[in-house]
């Protein structure tokens, strides 16, 4: 498959039978214009949002794309989808919500994007055998470099994909990656492309350029 980052937490899913999956949309321009990330322009099959957002909900203009917003399992050709509720604070979701990790099982690989995760206490019995995660490391809204380090070491996946960073399209108030990187060793890639026969070869943090 083909993993993209697009920008924020949005990445394009691409199996080798052509399903395309957007996750979590923002919005171009959005919260006055801190999203300078630009239009997506991909028409997907699926689209998940976790949580609704507008840096993660944006749907407008997904004509034909199923969109799951919903915590439920889900299967559309040669894609499985399992959702795990989480929240998006370490309050219980009194501050900020509920927070949906979808799960996707495709080409033999199980995929986990953990949203705006914001709580290290996680339902981790349905969380097991993940081969590759998306999770937020800029902190503030997410969990920090610290609490995501702490998460990828309990899930001990093959390869970890940060998310939900501050970069130079970015005008919030969190931090960039570099202290989640500190010290690790990482692939820095356009996009990525694995299966089960190549994923040894990566290294265990893969850095994306937004290509947006």
């Amino acid at each position: 498959m083909k993993i993209s980052w697009l920008g924020h937490s949005c990445f394009l899913l691409e199996s080798v039978k052509g399903t395309k999956i957007i996750t979590d949309p923002y919005e171009p321009g959005g919260y006055s214009g801190a999203i300078g990330y630009g239009p997506i322009n991909i028409e997907p099959d699926i689209v998940t949002v976790s949580h609704q957002h507008s840096d993660h909900n944006f749907t407008r203009g997904f004509k034909r794309a199923k969109i799951i917003d919903k915590p439920r399992a889900e299967r559309y050709k040669d894609v499985s989808i399992e959702a795990v509720e989480s929240f998006h604070d370490d309050m219980k979701g009194r501050d900020r919500g509920n927070n949906i990790i979808f799960i996707f099982e495709l080409e033999g690989l199980r995929l986990a994007h953990f949203g705006d995760l914001g709580t290290r206490e996680l339902d981790f019995q349905n969380l097991k055998n993940l081969d590759i995660i998306m999770i937020p490391v800029g902190g503030t809204f997410t969990l920090g470099p610290k609490e995501a380090q702490e998460v990828v070491g309990r899930l001990k996946p093959k390869i970890t994909i940060p998310m939900h960073f501050k970069t130079e399209k970015l005008g919030f108030n969190i931090e960039g990656k570099e202290s989640f990187l500190r010290g690790k060793d990482f692939h820095k890639k356009d996009f990525l492309e694995v299966n089960t026969g190549n994923i040894k070869d990566y290294k265990p943090i893969v850095v994306l350029n937004h290509q947006r």
